[in-house]
């Protein structure tokens, strides 16, 4: 059997079977199968709430069609199996694009829509499933059930951000938006810690559709919080769109561990921070590089070892945001433990349509670190304590090791979700937070 793994491949576990899927119309009798059921897609969620430890695996890849397009709403159907990839490649050429997208565009839209992705529009567009119309989910009881804002509305707003608990999505609809170019007119800024970050942000989210900020994470005393603010729109001028981008790097084999350590990963924050010789620079910037950078490194996780990584991810509300990130950062500083790959953003107050969303209004911090056992888990549940007294949230789809309560806490809507559960779908990461 292939591994289908967590992209922070930890934990390391295996379902009891996997199903392939490839016909919406010969679907598997889901009631009669041994163990809980869980949809796999492309295994980019982090931790293992993509994962059915002893249980059976619905490989949902198969179901990749497009249904139909409405050319003048701008309304996409098709199968959940379908990539975010299949969607640019085919809909950008003809004027079109995703309203919102992660950071990969190699994610299913049922992984879309099960973790209620972000992006770097959040403040401006919401989440992924806000832009979802409608959609189709089977349940284990052979029910097929067209959910929408309008229509079975509960379990709509269940199903995005329910981490593929209530079913299995077939097709969805998605309102793409129109775009004249596909190019970003980009700006970069050099900021020299937290405060600076909070200043941009508030100049920028006005003006600007994508806001991010890359930060130093291993920064201490008065540059916590340094790093490279970056914000754009789509250019307002036609642009062909380029060649289709494939990955010119590959990873091919897990890196010798401790290859990231503090000493690395310190030298190339510290020579990313500085490349940015100019305070301001401005440049027209390919979708790839600006959405998607990681993408062009094939098997980029491989980097972290065989024993794999996590991906913390946190958002607190913005009214305790700056003493919280700056204790938050302290304490990542002060561990040692290393991360070159560390995000700021401010969420926006649109409202996240689904009842375990993760997003809200507030500032959010994502970082991957090597894991290295307790002294890694030490420092999240640190951390974790950090976001509960702020009143914050972890995020499930970045999450391998967070506590029931930590979970409990982050999302009040928690027993209303409960109920809308299907009674045969499970994950390794659901059974963990509800014991």
């Amino acid at each position: 059997m292939s591994q289908y793994l967590s992209w922070g491949r930890l934990p390391r576990v295996a379902p009891a079977k996997v199903v392939p899927l490839s016909s919406r119309e010969q679907l598997p009798d889901l009631a009669g199968m041994q163990g809980p059921v869980l949809a796999y897609g492309l295994g980019r969620s982090y931790g293992d709430s993509c994962l059915n430890e002893g249980g059976v695996l619905l490989a949902t890849r198969g179901l990749s069609r497009f249904i139909s397009f409405d050319e003048e709403t701008g309304v996409l159907c098709c199968e959940a199996g379908t990539s975010l990839a299949e969607i640019l490649e085919t809909f950008v050429p003809r004027g079109w694009t995703l309203p919102v997208t992660p950071g990969t565009k190699f994610v299913t839209v049922g992984g879309a829509i099960a973790n209620d992705v972000h992006g770097k529009n959040h403040h401006a567009a919401g989440t992924f499933g806000a832009h979802v119309r409608r959609l189709e989910l089977l349940r284990s009881d052979g029910e097929r059930t067209v959910c929408s804002p309008e229509e079975h509305c509960e379990l709509f707003s269940a199903t995005i951000g329910g981490l593929g608990l209530t079913g299995l999505v077939t097709w969805a609809e998605i309102g793409l938006r129109r775009t004249e170019s596909p190019l970003i007119d980009a700006e970069y800024i050099r900021m020299r810690g937290l405060d600076e970050f909070f200043a941009l942000t508030a100049e920028s989210d006005g003006r600007f559709e994508f806001t991010v900020a890359w930060v130093d994470c291993l920064a201490r005393g008065t540059d916590v919080g340094r790093g490279i603010f970056m914000r754009g729109n789509y250019a307002d001028v036609p642009a062909p769109l380029a060649a289709r981008r494939r990955s010119r790097l590959v990873v091919p084999f897990d890196a010798p561990s401790g290859l990231l350590n503090r000493h690395t990963v310190g030298a190339f924050n510290t020579l990313y921070y500085l490349k940015q010789w100019r305070r301001h620079t401005r440049k027209l910037v390919d979708p790839e590089s600006f959405f998607y950078p990681l993408d062009g490194i094939r098997n980029w996780n491989r980097l972290y070892g065989r024993r794999g990584f996590f991906q913390y991810q946190c958002v607190v509300p913005l009214e305790s945001g700056a003493p919280a990130m700056r204790e938050i950062l302290t304490r990542i500083a002060r561990s040692g433990q290393a991360s070159f790959l560390a995000v700021l953003k401010v969420f926006g107050d649109v409202p996240s349509p689904g009842m375990l969303s993760f997003p809200r209004a507030g500032v959010t911090l994502a970082l991957d670190v090597p894991n290295k056992g307790s002294s890694t888990l030490a420092l999240f549940e640190s951390l974790d304590r950090v976001t509960a007294e702020a009143g914050g949230a972890v995020y499930p789809a970045k999450d391998a090791r967070m506590s029931p309560m930590q979970f409990r806490e982050s999302f009040p809507r928690l027993e209303e979700f409960s109920r809308h559960v299907d009674p045969n779908f499970s994950s390794s990461f659901w059974r963990r937070v509800s014991a």
